[in-house]
């Protein structure tokens, strides 16, 4: 980052104070500081080198921008707005500026655009691809994707269980999730049995060394390392590839299994706690039912179809 000297002691002194004192997650604190890079940047490319000095305009127009010519979504954007936020009403707080730039910033409109789901032949597909043609770790592939799709396990999630965090006999993980928070999700009999199987037949071999170097990892690479969110995308999108399928990523796992709960019957409470969500409005928006559901559920659940059904049947 390019700025000069008291514009960067405050961004470093900002990220400081939002791990010690806030406790903010690592993804998070690399988000703060993507977002607040880019602004500084885009200042400093229009010769406004300190961004303490920054007024409103200058943000609406940098937030303005971000819309129109890096063409990000609303959500990216607000993102970014929040980030803006944040950062300037602790520059307000601790005395660095007289007044807060950011504090009238009107937040853009997000639509609750869903990602896409799999039908549950597809998801049959997409676990069942991996196979002994595809490479020595194909075990690990499937255990990986069962553990996704039978948990809703975000990337993050799935990559930094550990084996003790896997309990075979109960059928359940233990999840770290966003800011830290722990839960225990139940997973069906395949990630058990598939898990299980990886565990004894394939991990093993990829274990470099006894000392923890691996961090007690559940899920390794071909160098004995953990796997991170880019090499869970890439494995996903590989397989989803191999299953024939388009448009598939980690977070399609995690919806459809959501939305697969939802079609069963489950509570939508329940599925909020599997997923980890703090707000059940969150839950709403990355569940959903299908139309067909829908008017299946309008037909033998609404009391005014309930009773044109009764009538027929008298008639007849």
């Amino acid at each position: 980052m390019e700025t000069n000297s008291v514009a960067a002691r405050k961004f470093r002194d900002f990220l400081t104070f939002c791990r010690i004192e806030c406790g903010l997650a690592p993804l998070t604190l690399e988000a703060y500081a993507r977002d607040l890079g880019q602004l500084f940047s885009y200042l400093a490319d229009r010769k406004k080198d300190d961004a303490t000095t920054a007024t409103m305009h200058d943000l609406t127009n940098h937030i303005r921008w971000l819309s129109r010519e890096r063409a990000y979504e609303a959500t990216t954007v607000t993102r970014h707005l929040a980030t803006i936020r944040v950062f300037y009403r602790w520059l307000h707080a601790t005395g660095a500026i007289a007044r807060d730039p950011a504090r009238l910033l009107e937040r853009p409109t997000a639509w609750k655009r869903l990602p896409g789901t799999m039908t549950a032949k597809q998801m049959k597909q997409l676990v069942e691809s991996p196979s002994a043609e595809h490479g020595p770790l194909w075990l690990r592939d499937r255990a990986m994707l069962e553990l996704m799709y039978g948990g809703g396990l975000r990337a993050s999630e799935v990559c930094t269980i550990k084996v003790n965090d896997f309990h075979e006999t109960l059928g359940a993980l233990a999840v770290t999730g966003k800011g830290g928070k722990q839960r225990i999700v139940p997973i069906g009999v395949p990630a058990i049995q598939w898990t299980a199987r990886y565990l004894a037949e394939c991990r093993p071999s990829l274990v470099r060394s006894t000392d923890g170097r691996d961090g007690f990892r559940l899920l390794l690479s071909f160098t004995g390392r953990p796997l991170d969110r880019v090499a869970v995308w890439q494995l996903v999108k590989r397989n989803a590839a191999h299953a024939g399928l388009d448009d598939v990523h980690p977070h399609t796992l995690r919806h459809s299994f959501a939305t697969h709960l939802v079609q069963g019957g489950a509570d939508l409470r329940v599925v909020q706690e599997l997923l980890g969500h703090a707000s059940i409005t969150t839950t709403q928006v990355y569940t959903h039912v299908t139309r067909d559901h829908l008017k299946e559920v309008l037909a033998n659940c609404h009391p005014r179809s309930a009773v044109q059904s009764k009538v027929k049947r008298r008639e007849k």
